[in-house]
């Protein structure tokens, strides 16, 4: 018998097994028809624990479903927490960050550890047995630090292989995801590949000069090296000129790596994917012929990989499927994206009487304008807002500086307040967001602006950008009220076990350096004249750099034209769901334009399938506060039905639910107490939703149910 090779040459089978031998003579063992699994060149050393699912377990660090659901967990020594006490406290407030965990909001029996795959309700505490796999995705230099990890549960079957991304929101370190993406692929069996995307828990105190290591433990910045989680680049000089001038203050990874990482966070989700295949073949793959190494067992083309996660982890999982040219992406589900897409004046958004032309609109655009108008808007209804902590008497100040800047109109506060709020509608935010707006300006906006300004801009720590600083501030009963003071040795020490990567984090705040009279407190600082009105003047300076021509707002917006995304899904399965009152990711500049601009540029081939459901935001962990309860309900318990749909399509073929509104019922109130959360207030997707419910497409037109 004889094989052809392109139809010229023949060789006997005994022939060609000769060669082949002759090669591994040559190659000692290797053979070129076995495919091996190599570990990617960018990870770093891999920290391996497992865990036996009662004592500890993968996703509740052994606290189960009762111990997420109480206070926190213990720390031995505060000064000296141990990496297993860090990894505990990071599960706990990261589950917790992202859901509402009181029972009358669903927690226990919507969702939770003991709310089984198939959402039943069970007797468990939800803990799962697997192991654990940490390792830093770097060029080299340890500016990167990209935080990989990949959770195993016991239950994993490699013939029925999937993989699920749990990419951090926010700019959470790499438990972010604990309680979205990782929670439904642990339950479902799947290994869960998270990433921080360069974010996360990286905080370098700048007057003592620690960080944190790879497993969060504080270590001196100089002794870490290369292997911290972030170090500022500061010269020695810088460092100390710094301390001199802005004593106790502190650098922050995502605002302070100089990186710009949000640009390349679907590399960061792919290289997840990548090292979640390496310890998967690791762990099932057949020894090679050498054997030392092991084969790829595990491939795209018999492993389920949905690419997941909320917020800027969302975000990161379309990044990826954009970018994904190898094929390892199945499907996409993700909730209240952070995406950002480039105004496209083919486009139009259309609800109801409302008729939005290019809604795609950058982040640092729409949070900065939300930064100067949301205090002054909060006092339209300042007894109904939801959890209401504007401070009145400043908020009226800001009024009043917005109307010397020509920025709202009216002569009493009332008429400025309306102008305010009025201003942030014509913008994109949707009515329903009216009462959220102060309570977002009191606990995001400033916060996340500020970060984005510095990461787009790619600014130094040193630069003092906007004269913003971060550092503990005194109390106001204190010696030196709001003024900076030194940081809790504790609260330092375990700040990969609380902090969200953005400040006011683990009590470090938000200075004004160029507060009247001295730094302080940047929601306590005075404004020229001694007045006080949220330092219109940074507000100020944060919007130039949006929409001005000095050369630092060149600076940032190039930062900003390098996370603008295709809205080119590559024909992939897709379900964004996200909340018509989300007031932080306004729907009219992320989920609605990237479902419009999918069908521009894929067409026939788009396969995405986009759902608004009523009375839900952004925050669910927010549903716990006042005013929040009676009026929204958990956009999680869509996220899920989401995950489920997509596994359930790119398993058996299952049909994708069409686009669509899902109209929800408010929980109320019963006296002053929201009433229980039923099946009833949180109905479900449908597959095929009435004409009334639908989300259409047509004529480069996307018009939304109202």
């Amino acid at each position: 018998m004889t094989i052809i090779i392109a139809g010229k040459n023949t060789l006997t089978l005994t022939s060609l097994a000769a060669a082949v031998l002759a090669l591994g003579a040559c190659g000692g063992n290797s053979d070129p028809f076995e495919s091996k699994n190599t570990k990617p060149a960018y990870l770093g050393a891999v920290a391996i624990a497992s865990y036996d699912g009662a004592s500890d377990d993968l996703l509740t660090a052994g606290l189960g479903k009762t111990g997420l659901g109480g206070t926190a967990p213990a720390v031995a020594d505060p000064l000296k927490p141990t990496p297993a006490e860090l990894r505990r406290l990071a599960i706990f407030n990261n589950y917790r960050a992202i859901l509402d965990i009181t029972a009358g909001g669903g927690y226990g029996t919507l969702y939770g550890p003991n709310v089984d795959a198939k959402g039943v309700v069970t007797t468990s505490e939800g803990k799962i047995a697997g192991t654990e796999y940490i390792a830093y995705s770097d060029d080299g230099t340890g500016r990167q630090n990209i935080t990989m990890m990949v959770q195993v549960p016991a239950s994993f079957n490699p013939a029925n292989a999937c993989i699920v991304t749990g990419t951090s929101s926010g700019s959470r370190g790499v438990y972010g995801a604990i309680g979205s993406a990782g929670e439904w692929g642990l339950k479902n069996g799947c290994a869960v590949a998270y990433t921080d995307k360069g974010t996360g828990t990286g905080i370098h105190d700048l007057q003592n000069n620690t960080v944190n290591g790879q497993n969060g433990v504080r270590l001196d910045a100089a002794a870490a090296g290369k292997n911290s989680i972030f170090t500022a680049g500061l010269t020695a000089s810088e460092l100390a000129a710094f301390n001199a001038a802005t004593p106790n203050r502190f650098a922050v990874k995502h605002a302070h790596s100089q990186q710009n990482p949000e640009k390349d966070w679907g590399k960061w989700t792919l290289q997840s994917v990548e090292f979640a295949y390496f310890v998967l073949n690791e762990k099932y793959g057949d020894l090679a012929r050498d054997g030392a190494t092991h084969l790829k067992k595990l491939t795209p083309s018999n492993t389920i990989v949905i690419a997941s996660s909320v917020s800027n982890g969302a975000g990161a999982a379309l990044a990826a499927a954009e970018q994904d040219t190898q094929g390892l992406i199945s499907g996409v589900a993700v909730a209240e994206p952070e995406v950002q897409l480039a105004p496209d004046a083919r486009l139009s958004v259309r609800r109801g009487a409302s008729v939005l032309v290019g809604t795609g609109k950058p982040l640092y655009d729409y949070f900065t304008l939300a930064n100067l108008l949301q205090p002054c808007a909060a006092l339209v209804s300042p007894a109904t807002n939801a959890f209401n902590t504007v401070n009145a008497a400043i908020a009226a100040s800001r009024c009043t500086a917005l109307k010397a800047s020509g920025l709202v109109t009216g002569t009493t506060t009332a008429e400025q307040a309306a102008s305010a709020l009025a201003a942030l509608v014509a913008a994109g935010w949707q009515p329903e967001s009216n009462v959220l707006q102060a309570s977002h300006y009191s606990f995001a906006t400033l916060s996340v602006g500020l970060t984005y300004a510095n990461t787009y801009g790619r600014f130094s720590v040193k630069d003092n950008l906007c004269g913003f600083s971060f550092a503990a501030t005194g109390a106001a009963a204190s010696a030196t009220p709001n003024a900076p003071v030194p940081a809790s040795a504790s609260a330092l020490a375990t700040s990969f076990g609380a902090s969200n990567g953005v400040p006011p984090t683990i009590g470090i705040n938000i200075v004004n350096n160029l507060s009247a009279g001295g730094p302080l407190l940047d929601a306590a600082s005075l404004s020229a004249g001694g007045v006080q009105d949220y330092n219109i003047a940074g507000a100020l300076c944060m919007r130039e750099l949006a929409t001005g021509s000095s050369a630092n707002a060149v600076r940032v917006r190039q930062g900003m034209s390098e996370v603008v995304r295709s809205a080119n899904l590559r024909g992939k399965p897709a379900l964004i769901v996200q909340g018509r009152a989300d007031t932080l990711l306004p729907v009219a500049f992320t989920g609605r334009p990237y479902f419009g601009m999918n069908q521009i540029v894929e067409g026939t081939s788009s396969k995405l399938s986009y759902i608004e459901v009523t009375n839900a935001q952004h925050f669910d962990a927010f549903l716990a506060f006042p005013g929040y309860p009676e009026r929204m309900v958990p956009l999680h318990r869509y996220f899920i039905q989401a995950m489920d749909m997509m596994y359930a399509n790119l398993k058996t073929g299952a049909a994708l639910p069409a686009s669509q509104v899902v109209r929800t019922v408010p929980r109320g109130l019963t006296g002053l107490v929201a009433n229980p959360i039923a099946a009833s207030n949180v109905p479900p997707i449908k597959t095929t939703p009435a004409a009334a419910d639908q989300i259409t497409f047509a004529n480069n037109v996307v018009t939304i149910a109202d």
